[in-house]
């Protein structure tokens, strides 16, 4: 099976600081898959928030649900790393469009690459139980 690569931006909109807890770490001593997911999650919500969104509400009746997910891993994450999580939005269609995610941390005054991940925002009318358009006004504040 071939590999999947996520083209990573130059630049991103927004960047914040996520320590990684004793519960990320799994068996094999480093954080697990299952943890950078919500370690993902965690940056959205900062990432929306910024902008008065929520995952429930980006506009009148509008929020969003995760369509896809995928994270490329680079290294290994341990306990006491603080990870540099960065959030950009891209492509967007008529209900949906991209988050990219950079994970970093520094370890000796190095830069060292924990992952990137790419996640599918569609937009969903909750009270309807259905996907909704993009509203233009969301995708000009998150991409700026």
């Amino acid at each position: 099976m071939a590999r999947i690569k996520i083209e990573v931006p130059e630049t991103f909109r927004f960047t914040t600081q996520i320590p990684v807890r004793i519960t990320d770490v799994n068996y094999g001593g480093h954080v697990g898959n299952d943890s950078i997911l919500s370690i993902l999650h965690e940056a959205r919500v900062q990432f929306l928030n910024q902008f008065g969104y929520s995952e429930i509400q980006i506009a009148e009746g509008v929020g969003l649900i995760m369509g896809s997910v995928v994270i490329e891993f680079k290294k290994e994450a341990f306990h006491g790393d603080i990870l540099n999580v960065s959030v950009t939005a891209r492509n967007f269609e008529r209900v949906s469009f991209e988050l990219i995610y950079r994970l970093e941390t520094t370890r000796n005054s190095q830069t060292i690459p924990i992952a990137v991940a790419q996640t599918t925002m569609v937009c969903f009318n909750y009270a309807v139980k259905k996907v909704a358009s993009v509203p233009e006004e969301v995708k000009v504040k998150l991409t700026g």
